[in-house]
């Protein structure tokens, strides 16, 4: 199947109904892009390949962009987050996902929201349990680095309660 901007829209799409979030569909909505493709640089080929990856989102505060490829490190993980400037490289795959909606998770731009909790988790490894309101990003790590200095017999983090439920067959061509 060719990749157009019409089969990037679906994919988006299908992968946005999935959140019932209205706070996080509308941020993601107000930074999607008309796709457009750009060549941009694979660094583990031959010196100077470049492989076609299409700008979906753009969050301009962060400099950063979320892109789809299938070549590279897709079709495993298609979805990207690379820098803005169209002449970048790739990247590494560190920034590459299976799911739109976890390129978007992993970008600065959530970090705009107050969706953020502190999650505490046990000895043994668990999924965690929220231990707060949803509050913004700074104040909640502050929370995170306060918890951990007080009680070194659980661990915590920062994250969202965004449930993430995407279907297989919307992650690749």
């Amino acid at each position: 199947m060719a990749i157009t901007p019409s089969y990037l829209r679906d994919l988006i799409d299908a992968e946005i109904t999935t959140v019932q979030d209205e706070r996080v569909v509308t941020q993601i909505r107000s930074l999607l892009v008309e796709p457009s493709v750009n060549e941009r640089k694979w660094d583990y080929g031959a010196n100077g390949q470049t492989y076609p990856c299409w700008s979906v989102m753009e969050h301009p505060s962060s400099g950063s962009s979320v892109v789809y490829c299938s070549e590279g490190f897709g079709p495993r993980a298609p979805w990207g987050l690379v820098g803005s400037a169209v002449t970048e490289s790739m990247g590494m795959d560190s920034g590459w996902f299976s799911s739109f909606l976890e390129a978007y998770f992993e970008s600065f731009a959530p970090t705009d929201l107050s969706i953020w909790r502190v999650f505490r988790h046990g000895i043994e490894a668990d999924h965690g349990t929220a231990i707060t309101e949803e509050s913004d990003w700074n104040s909640t790590w502050d929370m995170v680095f306060k918890l951990r200095k007080t009680d070194r017999e659980s661990t915590y983090n920062c994250d969202h309660s965004i449930p993430l439920v995407v279907s297989p067959k919307s992650r690749t061509v």
